[in-house]
């Protein structure tokens, strides 16, 4: 009960805090569509995942703006080689910083860099599945583009769908069990989300 009143004032004083700074919050979640580029050897096909988080922002006050996001990333991809198939989850925490450009107080379009980092991985093979962590086999770091749109219909509630393209070899190469694609294989997300601003 402590710990729910703690969470309830918290809130109540983060929100008030960032209302007296002339800052939005935001909460959104939603669909991850994920795919893999250049994965050879693999036969890669696309993966569904979900996502959910935040962000900070200056309220807009012009056409240009800016904001911070924090999300955990759900991709991965399903996978056919001459021996098994399966399908590899990756668990990403993502930080977008982006421009935003206000078309009316309705429609923002956004777009930026972001880093990318990998919290956790896992595989489900009908063969032998992997010889030790997955991590072994890839990259913990990820860095990329992003670019997306939102629509506010109604009041705090919005809308979105976002691209995101990696720009880092998700494999660190050399010996990699038959579900590990290439050194040049690349993860690129689109997601559809919905959330509230406060």
């Amino acid at each position: 009960m402590k710990r729910v009143i703690f969470l309830l004032l918290f809130s109540t004083v983060s929100y008030l805090s960032f209302s007296q700074l002339g800052l939005n919050i935001g909460v959104k979640a939603g669909v991850n569509f994920a795919n893999l580029t250049n994965a050879s050897g693999v036969n890669a096909d696309s993966y569904t995942g979900f996502m959910f988080g935040g962000y900070i922002a200056p309220k807009p006050k012009n056409f240009f703006g800016f904001r911070s996001e924090i999300i955990l990333s759900r991709q991965g991809y399903d996978f056919r080689t001459n021996t098994d198939t399966g399908n590899v989850t990756l668990d990403y925490l993502l930080l977008p910083q982006l421009i935003t450009l206000n078309f009316t107080k309705r429609i923002q379009i956004h777009a930026g860099a972001q880093a990318a980092f990998l919290l956790n991985s896992g595989v489900d093979t009908t063969g032998n599945g992997s010889s030790g962590s997955l991590f072994n086999y890839l990259n913990r770091f990820d860095y990329g583009l992003v670019a997306g749109g939102e629509v506010r219909p109604i009041g705090g509630f919005f809308i979105g769908a976002r691209i995101n393209v990696s720009l880092n070899n998700i494999s660190k190469g050399g010996s990699n069990p038959n579900f590990i694609p290439g050194v040049d294989a690349k993860s690129n997300v689109t997601q559809v989300y919905a959330g509230w601003r406060f």
